[in-house]
C-alpha cells in the first residue's frame, strides 16, 4: 500500500509543458501549440491499481445483501415505501441488481387496480401529498411509463409563494421542494407547468439558503439539486456522495433498517465495480504503451485515464467490460484527431488527412508529416481492430463501413471548423451548429456504443431512425463543451464556439450568451426526455442502449461543468478520477 502511495504521489507532481510555436521547416508551416499538460498518470502506478474486493468472499457476501433487498422490495406495499425504496435504489447505483423487481412494482404502481385498492390515496393517483406526487411523477416517467403533467394540478396554491419568506421553511418543506425540482428536469417541451413549478423551487431554495447558509436546514442537499439536477448526472459519478448523504441522513428522521442495509451494499458493490473497473485501466494502459502514441505525438492530448472516466460514466455495470475498452481507445483517438485539426495540421495537411479517412487508404497520407502518418496508421488499426471484435463477439456484420463512415464525418466537420479558422469566418450559430453537433464526436460514439453492445446483433439502421436523439445528445455534448472551453480557446485563438457566434450575431455579451446556450441545453434535454421516455418499450433501441446514450449527455455536463477536464487536468477532476477508480469505501463491519 505504501509503494501505491509513493507512486501516486509521483504521478501528480509532473511538468507542464511550456507554451510555444513551433516553425516546421520540412512544410514551411508554423505549428501551433495549445500548451497541453503531459499526463499526471504515470503507467507503473495505473499497473500497480488493485484492491482486495474482486475476491469470491466479497461477491458472497454481496450476493447475501441483494437477496434480502429483494426480500424488502417484494414485503413493501404502501405506495410510498415502494417509490422510495426504488428512489433509494437508484441513487446508490442499484437498479442494474433489481431491473425485473423494479419493472413489476412498477407496473403494478401504474395500474388503475392498483389506484382503487388503496386506501391511501384519496384521488386516482397520490392524494394531496405533492412530494408524493412529484417522486411518483418522475420515477415513472424516468422508467417509461405513461404520466401527465395534469399530476400537479391542484397544487399550484402550495404555500412556497414567490419571495415568501423563509423563517418557518422545515427540513420536510425542503425535501418537497426538492422533488419538485428534481421532476422538473424531466418534463417534456410544452410542459408549462413544470417549467413554473422549476423556476418557483429554484428561487425558494435560494431564498432559504442565501450565501451564508441555514444552520437548521439540509445545505448539501440544496445545493446539490441547485448545481445539477440528478438527471443530468451520472449516477455512478454521484454514488460516493449520495452514500454519505444517507449516513448523515435526514435530522427530522431516523436512518431506516431499509436504509442502512442499502447503503451497506452500496458501500460493498461500489468496491467489487472498482476492482473490475482497475483490471480494465490496466489492460487498457498496456495496450497503450504499447501503441507508443504519446511520445511520438507531442502536440496531442494524452488522456488515456480522463478517456476510460468518461466510459465508465457512460456503463459502469461489469457486463460492459468489452464496451468500456471499444469506447476509451475511440474516446483517446477523438482527442489526438481533434488536436491534429485543431493545433497541429495546416489547411492542405488536413485535406488530405480527410481524404485519407474518407478512402481508408493509407497511401493517401504520403504527403503528410510523419506524425500525421503514424496517427492515420494507428487510427486505422484500432478501429479495424474495433470492427473485427464487435463482428466476433456479436456475430453482426459490416461493421467497418459504418465505423469508417462515422470517422469520416467527424473529421469532414473537423476540417469545416479549420477552414472557417484560416479564413478567419465566424458563422451564424445555426451554421455553426449544423456542423458542430458532428464535430462534437457525438455521432461517433453513439454508432460505437450502439454496435458494441452486448449482444448486438442489428446494423446502425436503428439509429438512423432514432436521429433526432443522436442529434440532440450530440447538441448537448457541443454546448457544454463550449462552455467549458470558450474562454480558454478564445485565449489560444482557437475557432469560435457557439458563445463567441453568437455574440457576434446578436452583438450581445458573453454573460447573455452563456445564458442563451444553458437555455439551449434546458430545452434540448426536453426533446431527449420526449424521444427517449415516451417510447420506451415501443422504440427499435434498447433501454440499455437509451441509458448509455443519456449517460453520453450526462458524462459532457460533468467533464465541462469546471472547466475542460480533458485539457487541463484540473485538481477537482484529479480527485474524481482517484475517488472513483483508486480509493475503496470503507464498509461496515
Amino acid at each position: 500500500m505504501d509503494t501505491q502511495r509513493k507512486l501516486q504521489a509521483e504521478q501528480l507532481s509532473c511538468p507542464t509543458k511550456s507554451h510555444e510555436l513551433i516553425f516546421d521547416h520540412k512544410s514551411d508551416h508554423q505549428r501551433r501549440s495549445a500548451n497541453y499538460t503531459p499526463t499526471i498518470w504515470k503507467y507503473d502506478f495505473l499497473e500497480s491499481l488493485n484492491n482486495k474486493y474482486d475476491s469470491e468472499e466479497y461477491k458472497k457476501r454481496s450476493e447475501k445483501l441483494i437477496e434480502d433487498v429483494r426480500h424488502i422490495i417484494v414485503e413493501t406495499k404502501d405506495l410510498k415505501g415502494m417509490l422510495e425504496l426504488i428512489n433509494t435504489i437508484r441513487k446508490l447505483s442499484l437498479t442494474y441488481h433489481f431491473e425485473d423487481e423494479v419493472k413489476k412494482v412498477l407496473d403494478k404502481i401504474s395500474s388503475s387496480d392498483y389506484y382503487y385498492n388503496n386506501n391511501d390515496i384519496k384521488d386516482p393517483l397520490v392524494g394531496d401529498d405533492l412530494y408524493l406526487a412529484a417522486l411518483y411523477f418522475r420515477l415513472l416517467r424516468l422508467h417509461g411509463y405513461h404520466v401527465s403533467q395534469g399530476i400537479f394540478v391542484g397544487y399550484n396554491s402550495v404555500d412556497y409563494k414567490k419571495g415568501g419568506g423563509t423563517h418557518n421553511i422545515t427540513s420536510t418543506e425542503v425535501k418537497v421542494m426538492i422533488e419538485v425540482l428534481e421532476a422538473s428536469h424531466v418534463a417534456f417541451e410544452c410542459e408549462e407547468m413544470l417549467t413554473e413549478a422549476k423556476a418557483l423551487m429554484e428561487e425558494n431554495l435560494k431564498i432559504a439558503f442565501p450565501d451564508n447558509g441555514n444552520k437548521y436546514l439540509p445545505k448539501h442537499e440544496v445545493v446539490h439539486a441547485l448545481e445539477l439536477p440528478s438527471h443530468w448526472r451520472v449516477q455512478w459519478f454521484d454514488v460516493k456522495w449520495q452514500i454519505e448523504a444517507y449516513r448523515q441522513g435526514d435530522p427530522d428522521t431516523n436512518t431506516t433498517t431499509t436504509t442502512s442495509l442499502l447503503v451497506d451494499l452500496a458501500k460493498l458493490n461500489f468496491n467489487i465495480v472498482q476492482a473490475t473497473l482497475q483490471k480494465d485501466l490496466r489492460e487498457l494502459s498496456s495496450w497503450w504503451k504499447n501503441v507508443g502514441l504519446s511520445e511520438k505525438l507531442d502536440f496531442a492530448r494524452d488522456r488515456l485515464v480522463e478517456s476510460f472516466m468518461c466510459t465508465v460514466g457512460l456503463a459502469f455495470q461489469p457486463e460492459y467490460k468489452s464496451l468500456r475498452k471499444c469506447l476509451t481507445k475511440v474516446v483517446n483517438f477523438i482527442l489526438i484527431v481533434d488536436d491534429v485539426y485543431d493545433v497541429y495540421g495546416s489547411l492542405e495537411e488536413l485535406r488530405h488527412f480527410t481524404n485519407a479517412v474518407d478512402r481508408w487508404d493509407v497511401r493517401e497520407t504520403e504527403k503528410l508529416p510523419d506524425c500525421m502518418k503514424i496517427c492515420f496508421q494507428a487510427l486505422y488499426h484500432t478501429t479495424c481492430e474495433i470492427a473485427s471484435e464487435i463482428e466476433t463477439k456479436n456475430g453482426c456484420k459490416l461493421v467497418l463501413p459504418h465505423l469508417k463512415g462515422a470517422w469520416t464525418d467527424f473529421c469532414k466537420s473537423l476540417l469545416m471548423e479549420a477552414e472557417w479558422y484560416h479564413k478567419g469566418y465566424i458563422p451564424s450559430l445555426e451554421e455553426y451548429l449544423s456542423n458542430a453537433w458532428i464535430s462534437s464526436s457525438g455521432p461517433l460514439l453513439l454508432l460505437h456504443s450502439y454496435l458494441a453492445m452486448p449482444n448486438q446483433t442489428n446494423t446502425a439502421s436503428s439509429l438512423d431512425i432514432s436521429k433526432d436523439l443522436v442529434y440532440n445528445i450530440s447538441l448537448i455534448i457541443r454546448l457544454c463543451n463550449d462552455l467549458g472551453t470558450s474562454a480558454a480557446e478564445q485565449e489560444r485563438g482557437d475557432a469560435a464556439s457557439s458563445i463567441v457566434c453568437y455574440m457576434q450575431e446578436t452583438k450581445s455579451s458573453e454573460e447573455e450568451a452563456r445564458k442563451h446556450i444553458r437555455e439551449m441545453i434546458r430545452k434540448t434535454w426536453k426533446k431527449i426526455n420526449k424521444t427517449c421516455f415516451s417510447t420506451c418499450g415501443s422504440s427499435s433501441l434498447s433501454l440499455s442502449f437509451i441509458d448509455i446514450a443519456l449517460n453520453t449527455a450526462r458524462v459532457a455536463h460533468s467533464l465541462y461543468q469546471s472547466g475542460d477536464a480533458f485539457s487541463a487536468q484540473h485538481t477537482d477532476y484529479k480527485t474524481h478520477i482517484l475517488s472513483l477508480l483508486v480509493h475503496p469505501l470503507i464498509p461496515n463491519k
